[in-house]
């Protein structure tokens, strides 16, 4: 896994370059200060998966999410920052970030998220998941039972086969209720879905 690293702090830079690439299956390809710097080291890295902060000089991490995922949206974003409040995470998805993390979680934890999130699993923050949570959305009503349930373990990040088993269906009837319910709340992917089970 080729992994970017994003931060205007160079201490964070060079630690977070250090503790992830002694992960076997971590390759750190790049490391840039800034969201303009990222967005060229995109293309000329092509990396997997890039670990972008939100605040920093020139251009934040929410532009510059939006900028990569023009141009390249098979790269996977994970936002990994400070701020846990809602508009900073509310923005963050909306420009396409993948999952959403904060720099409290362990080195170990990080990795296996963005193991995950190469996956195709988006992944937000338990404290995250947290700040999103307000009234449900009014189409909700419109999901069944079992949907209603596939959406919720859907919203806690969990891959279509370990929703699979612990509702006890096959991962073809998963991955079919994934789409009537995308289709039903009108949300594009899993991260998207996660924020209209949880509100706006």
């Amino acid at each position: 896994m080729k992994v970017l690293i994003v931060d205007d702090d160079s201490l964070i830079r060079k630690s977070l370059s250090l503790m992830l690439a002694r992960e076997k299956d971590i390759e750190i390809v790049a490391a840039a200060e800034n969201g303009a710097e990222a967005f060229e080291m995109c293309k000329k890295h092509q990396p997997n998966v890039v670990l972008m902060d939100i605040r920093m000089p020139h251009t934040d991490g929410i532009a510059a999410t939006r900028m990569i995922k023009k141009d390249y949206p098979h790269i996977k974003i994970m936002m990994l920052t400070t701020f846990d409040d809602k508009p900073n995470i509310q923005q963050a998805l909306a420009a396409g970030a993948d999952g959403y993390l904060l720099k409290t979680d362990e080195i170990s934890a990080i990795a296996g998220k963005l193991r995950t999130l190469v996956q195709g699993v988006g992944i937000l923050d338990a404290e995250v998941l947290k700040k999103l949570t307000s009234p449900e959305n009014p189409a909700l009503d419109e999901l069944t039972s079992r949907e209603r349930d596939i959406a919720r373990l859907v919203a806690q990040g969990l891959a279509n086969k370990e929703i699979a088993e612990q509702l006890f269906l096959s991962e073809g009837t998963v991955r079919n209720n994934v789409v009537t319910i995308m289709e039903k709340l009108d949300v594009r992917n899993r991260t998207q879905l996660g924020m209209a089970y949880y509100g706006n």
